[in-house]
């Protein structure tokens, strides 16, 4: 197992949900966090505890986003008009790697990240190297032509445990789709409970 497998892996457990519903994830065989403690009874959460785990299951959604990042990102969403929560998962959805992830063209958050680091990714027509970078509506991202041949782009278009969400438009076969438009909240296909109102009160202590 690689270490970036193992530490998805180690997400799962610690935060005790199979974070992006993989049939592979160990909390499919143990519901336990990571450690010779994980198997004890977890304590009633604080209302700060109950914040603080909706924030780290929301960053480990995304790929482990780091705290400082992910504080920018609840910035420039409070500073928007609208409701701050939603507008904090339409930024987290706009990032490029979590784009690439939801049309299907690679398996997981973390090989989304590698893969646009790669420089296997064009936004219209200009390779994008920045896995944190905003793509806009009516953007359209495509796998570049002599990458569409990588096993793990062939693993990611026959995976039958998630579909690609109505706010993209992907021609699989072209390896390419179209950035419709940011998503409301209820529309972004989460495996699990998320409740980024909660990851808003946390910030707003």
């Amino acid at each position: 197992m690689s270490k970036r497998i193992a530490a998805k892996h180690k997400i799962d457990r610690r935060l005790g949900v199979n974070l992006w519903g993989r049939a592979k994830s160990p909390l499919n065989k143990r519901e336990y966090a990571p450690g010779m403690h994980g198997a004890t009874r977890r304590k009633k959460p604080t209302d700060y505890g109950t914040q603080l785990f909706a924030k780290q299951q929301l960053k480990g959604y995304y790929g482990s986003i780091s705290e400082k990042q992910f504080l920018r990102y609840y910035k420039e969403a409070s500073r928007r008009p609208g409701d701050t929560s939603e507008t904090l998962v339409g930024i987290l959805e706009t990032r490029l790697d979590a784009v690439i992830y939801r049309m299907k063209f690679v398996p997981t958050v973390f090989a989304a990240r590698q893969f646009v680091n790669h420089g296997h990714i064009l936004v219209n027509g200009k390779k994008v190297t920045i896995p944190s970078y905003l793509v806009k509506e009516g953007d359209v991202v495509e796998v570049k032509q002599a990458s569409r041949e990588i096993p793990m782009v062939m693993e990611a278009a026959n995976l039958n445990e998630r579909d690609v969400p109505e706010y993209l438009d992907v021609d699989a076969k072209a390896f390419k789709g179209t950035f419709v438009r940011v998503p409301k909240f209820a529309e972004i296909p989460y495996p699990v409970q998320m409740q980024p109102n909660l990851v808003v009160e946390f910030y707003s202590r």
